[in-house]
């Protein structure tokens, strides 16, 4: 079973529902070598689950003591499909290890 990686809205239960057609749970994880920066987002849908214009951005700093703490959920593949779907170009999906150890799909920036 594949993990997802979200410290952004994917975390909110709203856009959960909307994205997956359930809840998703998990646990607390922080993935190392990144910080947060704000994205304006300019697609509507996007913009009406979430609720926010402007969103995270993981960006790559490659410094290990920049961490950017989120929550990791296990996901299906056919999730990972619907999260695609639900990010915008600004976005790009890579594998990742957070300091758990585990393996994980991240949304960083393009």
């Amino acid at each position: 079973m594949p993990y997802l990686f979200s410290y952004g809205t994917l975390q909110q239960e709203e856009v959960q529902l909307s994205t997956f057609g359930h809840c998703l749970v998990g646990e607390d994880d922080s993935l190392a070598g990144y910080v947060l920066a704000q994205q304006p987002i300019d697609r509507a849908a996007s913009i009406r689950i979430s609720g926010r214009a402007v969103q995270p951005i993981a960006k790559h700093t490659g410094c290990t003591h920049h961490h950017v703490p989120g929550t990791v959920f296990p996901v299906s593949d056919d999730d990972i499909k619907l999260a695609d779907r639900y990010e915008v170009e600004a976005y790009r999906r890579i594998q990742v290890t957070l300091e758990s150890g585990k393996q994980a799909w991240a949304y960083v920036e393009a």
